[in-house]
């Protein structure tokens, strides 16, 4: 007998896998969203109601995924599984434990390497040349649970934070594609997390993109792709106004933004002006 499934998501990365697991045939049997009003401003904010009605997908809108309301219909559904994605509300035991096989994630790094936060403009910053996205069984650590599948993606020196992005959508309707099948007929295999391998990434927040005249031309550069759309974007300050700064290259010898062994050249870029 096939697995009842509900997902809880209000972010695009989480849509596009509601979107692909319904073009293959899949069934969703319950849609779990933050009310309107909540995280209006949150990067990828999608809404569930049209593709609840279309469907005819029951729809729960919630303020947080550990109420009791939550757990109650996922009862009262019956849920065998429920996928959580891109949903900032650390889930609790009694919420991991409801579902009869428990609660599903995806993580936008090749676990256990980037627990934690911000994965995509680290990926960048950290110069890394292959990250990925990791399907995972939620236990109530961070990004700690049994592995169901990884996919890679590879990075060269010019890739931004839009472009990963991008892969990393698609990487997630991949995943889905290639083990839908094995979660709703309960043939997953979990592979526990090497813990000697683990690394843990640190939150960001959009005064930490910041170009400062001490940064090398490396470090300037891959801070601009990193934190470029659709992320609040490098900035650089001098008395009287901020370059917000979208794109930009490097010169040893000339340009905009004197660096520690260089210069920074910004090529998209917006001035804001202090009042």
């Amino acid at each position: 007998m096939k697995k009842k499934v509900a997902f809880a998501t209000c972010v695009q990365l989480g849509q596009s896998c509601i979107e692909e697991i319904l073009r293959i045939g899949g069934e969703l049997d319950l849609l779990i969203c933050l009310k309107d009003n909540k995280a209006k401003n949150k990067s990828g904010r999608i809404y569930l109601d049209e593709i609840a009605a279309t469907y005819n997908i029951p729809l729960l809108k919630i303020d947080n995924i550990n109420d009791d309301e939550v757990l109650n219909t996922l009862k009262a559904h019956e849920i065998d599984w429920l996928f959580i994605i891109g949903w900032s509300q650390i889930a609790k035991r009694e919420v991991l434990n409801t579902p009869t096989y428990g609660c599903i994630g995806m993580h936008p790094t090749l676990l256990p390497e980037g627990r934690g936060r911000a994965a995509i403009p680290w990926a960048i910053i950290k110069g890394l040349r292959k990250t990925g996205v990791t399907m995972f069984k939620l236990d109530e650590g961070v990004d700690t649970g049994d592995i169901i599948a990884q996919e890679a993606i590879y990075l060269n020196e010019t890739t931004t934070a839009s472009e990963l992005y991008k892969k990393v959508d698609e990487m997630h309707i991949s995943l889905i594609t290639n083990n839908w099948d094995s979660v709703v007929n309960n043939r997953i295999n979990l592979q526990k997390q090497n813990e000697n391998s683990a690394t843990h990434w640190p939150g960001r927040k959009p005064e930490d993109g910041e170009i400062l005249n001490v940064m090398t031309m490396d470090e300037a550069e891959k801070l601009v792709r990193a934190v470029t759309h659709p992320y609040p974007g490098a900035f650089f300050k001098d008395e009287t106004r901020t370059l917000r700064i979208w794109s930009a290259i490097t010169n040893k010898r000339h340009g905009e933004i004197k660096l520690s062994d260089g210069y920074l050249i910004p090529i998209d870029y917006e001035i804001e002006v202090e009042l």
